[in-house]
Parts: C-alpha cells; structure tokens; sequence
C-alpha cells in the first residue's frame, strides 16, 4: 500500500540505480566478439540504452547476421554480464541516499527494469540494495519492454498503487517514454546528458539535464514532498 502521500517510487535500474552501462557493454561486446563481430562500439551501444536485454540482443543478431538462436545469444551476453556485474557495479551515490530517504518514510518502492530477472537480483544484492526493494519486474515478466509501459504498469500493480499515485525514476528516453504511457509522473536524469533536449526529457516532471552529476536526492524528496 502506498504511504500517506499515497506516493510509490518506481525506479529504472541500469543508468538510474547503479552504474552499470559500461558493464552491459562490456558483455555485449564479448557476446559479439564469440561470434565474428569485433566492430561494437561504445557509441552503437548507446543505441540501446533503455531497451531490454532481449530486444537489445534481436536487433544486433540481425543487424550482423549471427544465425545463433536469441535465446542462446541472450543466455551468452547475460553469463558474461553476471560475471562482470558483481564485482564492478556502484551505486550512484546521490541515488543511494534517496533511496534512503525515502525507505526512512515508509514510501513504497519498486524496480522496474529491461534486464533480466537474474541479473537485477544480481545487482540488487552485490550492492546492498536487496533490503530496501522487494518488488522488482522485470522486462522478462511483462508482454513487451521500455517504451511500452507494462514493467511500470505491473509495478504498479503490484505495490498495490494506482498508476496515477506513482513517480518513475528514469535516465532514458524510452522509460520516460514508457512512464508516460502509463499514466505516472517522472523524473528524468539522462545518462547521457547531451539527450536532455529531446522532447521526451523535457517533457518530465522533473529533469536533471546535467544527469547524475546534478541529481540531488534532498532536492527530489522534497519536491516529491510538495507534488
């Protein structure tokens, strides 16, 4: 149930939680790699950023061509990820002190992600942040990933919180997109700070266009507060 502002937090993981990019990278670069293609660039990654696991690996396989089942190529990259997620992924420091402020209150929280289920448990629990989320989607559960809705929609629903009762935290255009189209409120902090003028970041709530190096949890529990 949500707290007395009737206020729940939804949270992307990957670019919003925790620094982990350069590790889901990393792992797609392997899986390529395995396979013939030594050209994936950190640039094409960013192509992606937002998009689920699954998507992620569909396009590339057919981008280069690989004859690898998805499901194959999708156990290869999230392997490779799991052995690099536990020992290398950070929080974002101002992140992990919101989170604080809000576990501090009672404010009911979820994560709602594209990656897969055990690679955000994965993360969850190397990073200390298994106590305070107990509700967590992901991409795997639901019908379709980011910019549809329905990662957020069934964090929602399983909080027990009306759509319109809840707030996602986003570094990417399609989870602002995909919190839109559930019906939530969103703040924006773009991983990649030279896309905060796309139409999609400025149309949030609230927008950190300096990304992860302005976010400020005081400022955004009270503006939570005050909304």
């Amino acid at each position: 149930m949500s707290d007395e502002r009737g206020t729940s937090v939804i949270f992307d993981l990957d670019g919003t939680l925790v620094d982990s990019e350069l590790n889901y990278y990393e792992a797609g670069r392997r899986m390529l790699a395995e396979h013939g293609v030594m050209d994936f660039s950190w640039e094409r990654h960013t192509d992606f950023i937002g998009i689920s696991t699954r998507e992620t690996v569909t396009t590339l396989r057919e981008e280069y061509g690989i004859d690898t089942p998805v499901d194959a190529l999708l156990a290869d990259k999230n392997r490779h990820y799991l052995a690099l997620a536990g020992t290398s992924t950070t929080v974002f420091p101002e992140m992990g002190k919101f989170v604080e402020l809000l576990h501090g209150d009672g404010t009911p929280m979820a994560v709602a992600s594209g990656s897969s289920r055990a690679a955000i448990e994965a993360i969850l629990r190397g990073t200390g942040l298994d106590v305070y989320f107990r509700t967590i989607v992901s991409a795997e559960e639901v019908p379709q990933g980011k910019p549809a809705p329905d990662v957020f929609e069934e964090a929602a629903r399983r909080l027990g919180s009306a759509p319109g009762d809840c707030v996602v935290v986003e570094d990417a255009l399609p989870g602002v997109v995909a919190a839109r189209a559930a019906g939530m409120r969103c703040v924006a902090v773009p991983y990649v700070p030279a896309t905060a003028a796309d139409p999609a970041f400025q149309s949030a709530d609230l927008l950190y266009a300096g990304g992860q190096a302005e976010f400020s949890a005081q400022a955004t529990y009270d503006w939570l507060n005050s909304h």
